[in-house]
């Protein structure tokens, strides 16, 4: 049976008069990649450092690992891994002294700093040089080194992969595909949707501190539209496919080749027989339909007015 690792019950934080958080209620089991979907002040950082007892909740609570996160905040962090959104370094350190530091305040005598160096090489990243001027890239990488060298059972990511490039994010992928595959479990926080599609088993949505809603990744990109593009002979004639009740953002576009191109958004209730029915009316050299992406569905919870 899986366990539950993180668990919310009505976790709620304000700041004064402002709701950050607004009764989540939220379960993350054991061995799964969780994504926690929202942009900027959507309440995925307040949400973490509730988490982690750094701010109190002003109503609810929460658990991880069965542990009240109040009460047995301590013993609680010392199964985590955490990189914050910001990560201070000390400028007058080598990456090797930040990792050695580490290593003495969590009491770690089994291989903390071999795995560091071991992190350090697919990360491309030298511990001996300063932690001083780096970009936010390169702290990122120092940061994940520093969550992940001592093998936590739980990873709690706040934006992991700012200002990594594309070659270190898949390597970011893979090391959380790693983790997975050997039973522990990634909170993730982030507004890449493409990461969040690419590596995580279910998301969260959270819109201004309330969660909106909780879904596996195949079952959220199963909403119910998709967009067909059509390449034709000959001019496009849209005036059939307007007079399809739930056929939106038709959009035509002339092909160097004489041809042209129609492409549309069918809802899920349009009846597919009537959509070919009006297809067969062109000479169709090409037809492609493409399920919504992450980013187009996450974007129906927020209104396609707050992209």
């Amino acid at each position: 049976m899986t366990q539950s690792i993180i668990e919310t019950h009505n976790l709620t934080h304000h700041y004064g008069s402002f709701v950050a958080l607004q009764a989540v209620n939220l379960t993350v089991q054991q061995g799964e990649i969780f994504g926690f979907l929202g942009p900027n002040g959507a309440g995925k950082t307040t949400a973490i450092r509730t988490l982690l007892d750094f701010i109190r909740p002003s109503a609810g609570s929460a658990t991880i690992f069965g542990l009240d996160t109040v009460q047995d905040s301590v013993a609680i962090r010392r199964r985590i891994g955490y990189l914050p959104s910001e990560l201070a370094l000390w400028d007058n350190w080598t990456g090797i002294q930040y990792v050695r530091w580490l290593e003495e305040v969590r009491g770690a005598t089994n291989g903390y700093l071999k795995e560091a160096e071991r992190l350090a090489a697919r990360l491309d990243f030298d511990l001996a040089r300063s932690l001083k001027g780096m970009s936010t890239g390169m702290k990122r990488k120092m940061g994940l080194i520093a969550a992940l060298a001592h093998k936590p059972e739980l990873l709690i990511l706040d934006e992991p992969s700012t200002g990594l490039d594309p070659l270190m994010q898949a390597v970011f992928h893979e090391l959380m595909q790693e983790a997975r595959s050997e039973g522990r479990t990634v909170f993730l926080s982030s507004h890449n949707l493409p990461e969040v599609e690419a590596i995580c088993d279910r998301v969260g949505i959270i819109r201004q501190g309330q969660l909106e809603a909780v879904e596996s990744v195949s079952n959220l990109t199963r909403v119910s539209f998709r967009w067909l593009t059509l390449t034709v002979a000959g001019p496009p004639t849209v005036n059939g496919f307007q007079q399809i009740a739930g056929i939106t953002d038709l959009s035509t576009s002339a092909l160097p080749t004489g041809g042209s191109q129609i492409r549309m958004r069918i809802g899920g209730d349009v009846s597919m027989d009537t959509v070919i029915k009006q297809v067969a009316q062109f000479t169709v050299e090409d037809m492609r339909f493409e399920h919504p992406t992450l980013e187009e569905i996450f974007l129906t919870y927020y209104g396609e007015g707050e992209a």
